[in-house]
């Protein structure tokens, strides 16, 4: 199964530095699962996870 990625950007403070230092400024995410509204994702090195409201929510938006 070919696996799908969303580009993701922070928006705001707390979230840009945690995307600065562990994420190393990789806007790509594999998604890993949708459920109830919601996209968990995971970096490319899948060291780095979390989760967010599909249309984006108060921490992150999705780049289009």
């Amino acid at each position: 199964m070919k696996s799908e990625f969303i580009c993701v950007k922070p928006r705001y403070d707390a979230a840009k530095d945690r995307f600065d230092t562990q994420m190393h400024k990789l806007r790509s995410r594999r998604v890993d699962k949708r459920e109830y509204g919601k996209v968990y994702l995971s970096s490319i090195s899948g060291k780095y996870l979390f989760s967010m409201y599909e249309g984006g929510d108060d921490h992150w938006e999705v780049v289009k």
